[in-house]
């Protein structure tokens, strides 16, 4: 069973920068997928970002790209998402995911992913 925590949302004003950490147990980073998605009110869960675990490479959604970067610490078994240049409309709870088994053309199903954390509110403010 893997377990993923969410955390460093929070209140931040257009154009500034937060960053959020999923922490993983349960397996290694090297073994899983680990995918972003995030969900505003009203609206479906929409994929952010993903890394792969055996090779870390990185796929993000075209909302993002550009401003969102991911990193990993395999250390401490946790992936970030730095976001940069946030704007009103990435207001959204932000979920990290993860997969044990994951082909490269599913990297941005969340019926894909098994195991998602709780979610962390990112709030953005003009």
């Amino acid at each position: 069973q893997v377990s993923l925590v969410e955390s460093g949302g929070g209140l931040v004003q257009t154009g500034k920068s937060l960053r959020l950490s999923c922490v993983v147990s349960g397996d290694t980073l090297r073994s899983i997928t680990v995918g972003w998605f995030r969900q505003a009110p009203g609206k479906g869960r929409e994929f952010i970002a993903a890394t792969r675990g055996f090779n870390n490479a990185q796929y993000y959604g075209d909302s993002v790209k550009g401003r969102f970067t991911l990193s990993r610490d395999t250390a401490k078994n946790t992936v970030y998402l730095q976001m940069n240049s946030l704007e009103a409309e990435d207001t959204a709870v932000y979920y990290c995911a993860a997969a044990r088994s994951m082909i490269l053309s599913s990297l941005s199903q969340e019926d894909k992913y098994n195991y998602w954390g709780q979610g962390t509110q990112v709030t953005v403010s003009s």
